[in-house]
C-alpha cells in the first residue's frame, strides 16, 4: 500500500467520522463547524487526487463561503444560540434509514461491473473558460440576487421592527 493510498483512506475516514459527527451533535453552531471540517477535508482529497482547480473551488466556495453563510444565517436568525433551546441532533430513527440506505448503497455497488477507467488531465484555465467565459455575466447576476435576498432576510428578522 503506497503513502497516497494510506493518505486517501486517511481522509476518507476523517470525511466519514466528520459527516457523522454533524449530524448527531446536538448544538447547531457544533453541526456547521463539523461540516466546515468536512468541507476542508473534502479539498484535501481533491488535492490529493491532483484536482486542483476543485480543491481550489471547494476551500474557496464552500469551506469558506457557505459555512460563513451557514454562521451568519444562524446568528442573525437565532437569539439563544449556545443555549439548549437552539439544540438539533438526530434521533434514532433517521441513524437507523441512514445505516440502512449506506447498507444497500454499498450492495448495490458491489453488484455492479466495474470499468477500468483511464484518468484525464484537463487544463485549469481551459475549465475556468468553460464555464464562466459566456456564463459569467449570470453568475454575476446570481451573485448580486443573493446579495439582495440575504439583506431582505437580515431586514426582516432584525430586532425592534414594527
Amino acid at each position: 500500500m503506497s503513502l497516497e493510498e494510506v493518505a486517501f483512506l486517511l481522509l476518507a475516514l476523517v470525511a466519514v467520522v466528520t459527516a457523522v459527527a454533524a449530524l448527531l451533535v446536538r448544538e447547531l453552531v457544533h453541526t456547521i463547524m463539523w461540516i466546515a471540517v468536512f468541507f476542508v477535508d473534502l479539498a484535501l482529497i481533491y488535492f490529493l487526487l491532483e484536482a486542483p482547480f476543485l480543491g481550489v473551488l471547494q476551500l474557496g466556495v464552500y469551506a469558506g463561503a457557505v459555512t460563513v453563510l451557514l454562521l451568519f444565517g444562524i446568528m442573525v436568525t437565532r437569539k439563544r444560540i449556545f443555549s439548549r433551546e437552539a439544540a438539533t441532533g438526530l434521533g434514532p430513527v433517521p441513524v437507523a434509514l441512514a445505516v440502512l440506505t449506506f447498507v444497500f448503497v454499498v450492495a448495490a455497488v458491489g453488484e455492479l461491473p466495474m470499468a477500468e477507467a483511464s484518468p484525464r488531465s484537463y487544463a485549469p484555465s481551459t475549465l475556468s473558460t468553460a464555464l464562466f467565459s459566456a456564463d459569467g455575466p449570470w453568475v454575476l447576476l446570481l451573485g448580486i440576487i443573493m446579495l439582495t435576498s440575504v439583506s431582505g432576510a437580515i431586514y426582516l428578522v432584525r430586532e425592534g421592527r414594527e
